[in-house]
């Protein structure tokens, strides 16, 4: 009894699909994806501090403080996350 040709079509997908995952991983990322990388985790991280810091200073009504506390430690915390990610880019 001869295969299905559904089983053969699928076979064959799924070798094309695993030596483009293959040869990806061979391939350096972009020096525009590095950058958007690495520039997404410093803007996420002081806005997350800052809406922190928002909802807290709304929540005990210490208007600026808290959103100027945790704007800074967002901003610590990116530059953070970028320093250890450019170095693990490095390796």
């Amino acid at each position: 009894m001869s295969k299905d040709p559904f089983k053969t079509r699928l076979e064959i997908a799924k070798k094309k699909v695993s030596n483009r995952v293959s040869a990806n991983k061979n391939s350096k990322p972009s020096p525009i994806g590095t950058a958007f990388k690495l520039s997404t985790e410093l803007v996420s991280a002081v806005a997350v501090g800052t809406i922190i810091g928002f909802i807290l200073d709304k929540t005990f009504g210490t208007k600026p403080w808290l959103i100027l506390i945790f704007f800074f430690v967002g901003v610590v915390a990116g530059i953070t996350n970028v320093i250890k990610s450019a170095k693990k880019m490095q390796k």
